[in-house]
């Protein structure tokens, strides 16, 4: 007996949905016309196909019109700097950080992270995305925030020993922290198994040696996810790369992409990769997540997307922090990297539109290491979006490759109308059902205004 068979018989089905279109997001992006879905009462899912086919109804069933998909991954984010949206936005990478990021963050309170993430959380919610994998700090109210909207976070606390950061530790506290956090909570809890944690070095260039080497160690103990900024820009590790030759070998000299079964290494960005550092970080089976809006919007450049795929790395995509690329719209990320990818290769097939929404669902998933998210099938969790197709951005409901194209191509998150998770609606008709996100707007706004003013005292609730 398989586990899901087993499961199914453990945890009897809740309620089913279906809809006129079902996009299980399995390997092939199957199309699946009057699909269900069926829900078990542990929030997972029991099954899903063509409603005619189905296993006898529960009592429970509600019909959507329009389509259902997974929900997203963005597989690399900062959401609580929602709060500093809009700050530097014409600076490069470095100068960003160094002259207005950090210092505003230096500012930055538990209540003023946790109201930004709280917001975040439903902002990212309305686009249709149900995970995020977070490096920021204040682990506590990112984890409260995530658990009172009901979204799913991939949690690795960062770890940095830079200018300004003192505050919250040595790179040492940062890091035994987030050991002892796991010790003491497991790698995954919260209701839906909604909070994984893992750990966030911030990259090479803001960390000694051993402390990469030494919180590469934990992650592999604890099999937990290890998050890392990656080649992002050429400015940001000039004396790394004339020492080691790259960020990628620099890392891998100090143990940090490890291999092997409990080694998970999430690099986000890639941007300044070569040939070596490709076959590198597919040799070692690290993952990259690619943030095509930040890159551009600070002129980092551009990953070398087609290139990773050759080498069969597994990619995934990210939005990066909101003070960066600003939109949390995973949806305009992947068409803005299926254009990049196109015209990178000058081959207009070079990404398609199935390729890009499967890089935000079932590929992003294989990114963090999970293969119970990211995909409609029975034994993941039951985190799903109810899209609307009664708008002009979907003509080709009756063809399949059309309709995906306009789904990728021409929708957006605009179009989301609800959403689940753990088999629980978290988003219905555009709004969050768990928070008040007018509350939260003024919340998050209240911090932005004391920011500005230089205030260091919070007056966020």
């Amino acid at each position: 007996m398989t586990v899901a068979a087993a499961r199914a018989i453990a945890n009897p089905v809740a309620h089913r949905i279906t809809a006129p279109v079902v996009l299980p997001c399995d390997p092939s992006c199957s199309v699946l016309r009057d699909g269900a879905l069926d829900v078990d009462v542990e929030g997972r899912i029991a099954w899903c196909g063509p409603e005619a086919q189905a296993p006898p109804a529960p009592a429970e069933v509600r019909r959507l019109p329009g389509l259902l998909v997974p929900g997203l991954i963005n597989a690399h984010c900062h959401t609580p700097m929602i709060v500093l949206r809009g700050l530097g936005g014409d600076l490069p990478l470095m100068r960003w950080l160094t002259e207005v990021m950090w210092p505003a963050e230096a500012r930055l309170t538990g209540a003023d992270v946790r109201a930004g993430m709280l917001l975040g959380c439903a902002e990212l919610l309305r686009a249709g995305v149900t995970t995020s994998v977070e490096m920021y700090f204040y682990a506590d109210e990112v984890i409260d925030a995530v658990l009172t909207a009901g979204s799913r976070v991939i949690l690795t606390p960062g770890i940095i020993s830079a200018p300004g950061w003192s505050r919250l530790g040595t790179w040492r506290q940062m890091l035994d922290a987030v050991s002892a956090r796991i010790d003491t909570h497991g790698l995954r809890f919260g209701p839906g198994e909604r909070v994984e944690l893992g750990y966030g070095p911030h990259a090479a260039y803001t960390l000694p040696a051993e402390a990469l080497t030494v919180t590469a160690t934990a992650a592999r103990e604890r099999g937990a996810l290890l998050h890392i900024h990656v080649a992002e820009t050429l400015g940001e590790d000039v004396a790394l790369r004339a020492k080691y030759g790259s960020v990628p070998r620099m890392l891998e000299t100090l143990g940090v992409l490890g291999g092997g079964p409990h080694s998970r290494v999430l690099a986000a960005h890639g941007v300044h990769l070569d040939a070596e550092d490709i076959t590198l970080l597919a040799k070692r089976g690290v993952a990259v997540a690619h943030c095509p809006g930040s890159n551009a919007k600070l002129a980092a450049g551009t990953a070398p997307l087609i290139a990773l795929r050759a080498a069969k790395v597994t990619l995934a995509l990210g939005t990066d922090g909101p003070a960066s690329t600003d939109d949390l719209d995973l949806w305009a990320q992947a068409r803005l990297a299926g254009q990049l990818a196109r015209l990178a290769s000058f081959d207009a097939a070079a990404l398609t539109a199935a390729d890009l929404l499967l890089l935000v669902t079932r590929h992003g998933a294989t990114a963090i290491g999970r293969d119970d998210l990211g995909a409609l099938e029975p034994g993941a969790w039951a985190d799903f979006v109810h899209i609307g197709t009664d708008d002009p951005a979907f003509i080709n409901l009756d063809d399949d490759a059309g309709l995906l194209s306009n789904l990728v191509w021409a929708a957006s998150g605009r179009l989301v109308r609800d959403v689940w998770v753990a088999g629980e609606q978290v988003l219905a008709d555009g709004e969050p059902i768990r928070i008040d996100r007018a509350a939260a707007l003024s919340a998050a706004r209240a911090v932005a205004a004391r920011l500005r003013r230089g205030d260091p005292q919070s007056d966020s609730p």
